[in-house]
């Protein structure tokens, strides 16, 4: 049929050659305010974060590129229904061109662990269908039309269907935690999931309030973007039967990288275009949402500034006008050159969680992991 076509035509982009991959040698971080959140320090091994070439996810697609057929193979097969809208609309967020992050730090820490079985593709999948299920979700939410450059499922199928078929993915994921076997597994994961909904709750609950502090909204993307990334790194040390510090350096990694992959995605959306980002510009801009480039704009600003922002926020300014003149305001303020500054240091945060692990092809591949999502806003 042409959806599994068109999942296996996205899988074979993993088909690639297993290459080591290498450090680049980076200049030293610079964080001016803000406070380090909930992962502890780490004080090993120190690589920093800045780009001497361009970073890319290739060393991580190359490192698990064999576990990630496997775990693609499990996704088609699972995604699977008697009833034809669930694979439908399933496939068409599935094979929609993402790139399969979370999934691919389960399997490229359980190589930085040198596990050699075959529990963590099954994992990987349920990772998957959890991050899917969710964007699912988050597109009834927001009511958004574009994600990864193509129709959202809620404008195709509408948001019923999305919801279920949501829901449906959870239900999967969950199926596939039980048959690993693992109570820590299923604990680790499942909170994680109760967390995601819980920001995704705080977030809305917060949505036009301009006044929304620093710190709650550390809170938020800490719970809806983190917890999966730092769940998806922890289940390998898991898995791999290492210790609890293990578990826990690789809890801080995934939690950190989450924490800066969120903030360059609130940066990217006043500072990118379509294109690059896969959903339209602004999106968070007029859907009301109080993300960190805003929180310090309005704190910065002047009564006139702050007047602005509270009208756009309410709703009231979402002509492209009016996104351009935010746009302006951010950038003047320095809002948007501190929101990427905090996202390189929460990068340099996991970075640093990594420190007691080997050198090595997977470290040197999660570490370029970080520095790809810092660089995507350059």
């Amino acid at each position: 049929m042409d959806l599994d076509r068109n999942v296996h035509d996205h899988i074979r982009l993993f088909h690639l050659p297993n290459d080591a991959a290498g450090v680049s040698i980076l200049p030293p971080l610079a964080f001016a305010g803000g406070r380090a959140h909930i992962a502890p320090a780490m004080t090993a091994s120190l690589h920093t974060i800045g780009a001497a070439r361009t970073a890319s996810l290739d060393p991580m697609i190359q490192l698990v590129a064999a576990d990630l057929n496997h775990v693609n193979a499990v996704i088609l097969a699972r995604m699977q229904s008697e009833v034809a809208l669930i694979p439908e609309l399933a496939g068409h967020l599935i094979a929609g061109g993402g790139k399969r992050m979370r999934p691919m730090l389960t399997l490229a820490c359980a190589r930085l662990l040198d596990y050699s079985g075959m529990r963590q593709h099954r994992l990987a999948a349920a990772v998957e269908f959890i991050h899917t299920a969710t964007l699912l979700h988050d597109d009834v939410v927001d009511g958004s039309g574009l994600r990864r450059g193509r129709r959202t499922a809620n404008i195709i199928w509408g948001n019923p269907a999305s919801v279920l078929v949501g829901d449906f993915l959870f239900a999967r994921a969950f199926e596939l935690m039980v048959e690993d076997g693992s109570l820590k597994v299923l604990r680790i994961l499942s909170r994680a999931s109760s967390i995601i909904a819980e920001g995704e709750v705080n977030q809305l609950t917060a949505q036009r309030r301009v006044e929304t502090s620093e710190d709650r909204y550390l809170d938020i993307i800490s719970a809806k973007t983190a917890a999966l990334f730092a769940a998806a790194c922890r289940i390998a040390a898991v898995v791999a039967e290492r210790e609890e510090a293990a578990e826990t350096h690789l809890d801080a990694y995934g939690r950190n990288l989450g924490i800066a992959f969120q903030l360059i995605d609130d940066a990217i959306d006043y500072a990118s275009d379509a294109a690059t980002m896969g959903k339209g510009v602004g999106d968070d801009f007029r859907d009301g949402k109080v993300t960190l480039p805003v929180i310090l704009a309005y704190a910065r600003g002047t009564e006139e500034e702050r007047g602005f922002w509270r009208q756009a926020m309410a709703g009231g300014r979402a002509e492209d006008a009016d996104l351009a003149h935010a746009t302006s305001l951010l950038r003047s303020s320095g809002a948007l050159d501190d929101t990427l500054e905090r996202a390189r240091h929460y990068g340099q945060r996991a970075i640093d969680a990594l420190g007691p692990f080997p050198a090595g092809g997977a470290k040197a591949a999660l570490i370029e992991a970080v520095e790809f999502a810092i660089a995507r806003a350059y």
